[in-house]
């Protein structure tokens, strides 16, 4: 499988009111040493909808320099316009990254046949392999399984799917569509494991911006066949995946990064930090799982 594995949905870290280019390699860095597969620049949880098109270039740029081919980046290029999303892919494409992730165009909620004309497009324009992106509570739409097989079978650089619509049935669906050599990837770190026993082959993982390793180990273990390893991870961590969502994604993640120092507590409006209650449950949520010290 060419994207099989833990890929980090990474934050985009700011100071004051610019990408914090340092951070952002450290953050890198910190991926690698932590042993996924891959990273995944500027998609949902690195704050896309609010990065110029020269900033949103130039952090797939730093990702490609920090990552030095050590682990793949899967670049988020997508867009609710064609033309958009493949001026960004094709930038990602000069820049050296492994793979673009192309999100469901949102707001203007496109047919699907209207969708397989947009993603098909993109596909054409670039030599690069291409992941869907199916994420239907923030895009209104998901991309249905014969879409998805249409696609798989007219663009051969079509060669997997982030599936974030929570339906463990639709993976089965999408396994017994595909076959074994399309990669699905689970959106959701609380449902890695469920969607990996039905045939997903990883996670693109919000969780681990902050604890890349137990959750390569996760994944990794769940693969080799051991189950009760994998769910020993799982349960541990798991009030930590919830808490991460108790406010819109990347919130409390980068919440969390800069209570372990790593980044500034930074976000571009409309975005901004969430009430001092819930920051002290994720805190709670750190420390109950050893991730921050009591």
């Amino acid at each position: 499988m060419m994207f099989a594995g833990t890929y980090t949905a990474l934050i985009t870290p700011f100071r004051k009111g610019r990408i914090d280019d340092g951070a952002y390699q450290k953050l890198v860095r910190d991926q690698v040493r932590g042993g996924v597969d891959g990273i995944v620049p500027v998609g949902t949880t690195g704050e896309s909808p609010s990065l110029g098109f020269d900033e949103h270039i130039w952090v797939i740029e730093l990702a490609v320099q920090a990552a030095k081919g050590r682990i793949k980046v899967l670049a988020g290029t997508g867009a609710n316009s064609t033309a958009e999303a493949i001026h960004l892919t094709r930038a990602a494409e000069a820049a050296g990254v492994d793979g673009s992730l192309q999100v469901t165009p949102y707001y203007n909620k496109p047919s699907q046949e209207g969708l397989f004309q947009h993603f098909k497009k993109i596909a054409r324009a670039t030599r690069l392999p291409i992941v869907l992106y199916s994420i239907p509570g923030r895009c209104n739409i998901a991309i249905e399984v014969p879409t998805v097989q249409r696609l798989a079978k007219a663009c051969k650089n079509i060669v997997g799917i982030k599936e974030a619509g929570g339906d463990a049935d639709r993976v089965s669906q999408l396994r017994a569509a595909l076959g074994r050599a399309f990669t699905i990837l689970s959106g959701d770190d609380v449902l890695t494991l469920p969607f990996m026993a039905v045939g997903a082959e990883g996670v693109i993982s919000v969780a681990s911006n902050i604890i890349p390793r137990q959750i390569a180990k996760m994944v990794n273990a769940f693969a080799a066949g051991n189950s009760a390893a994998a769910l020993r991870l799982h349960q541990k961590y798991y009030s930590m995946f919830k808490s991460l969502f108790i406010e819109t994604n990347p919130i409390p993640t980068k919440a969390a990064l800069a209570m372990l120092g790593k980044c500034a507590e930074e976000y571009r409006l409309p975005l901004c930090k969430m009430p001092a209650a819930k920051r002290n449950e994720l805190a709670g949520a750190l420390k109950a799982c050893g991730v921050l010290k009591k």
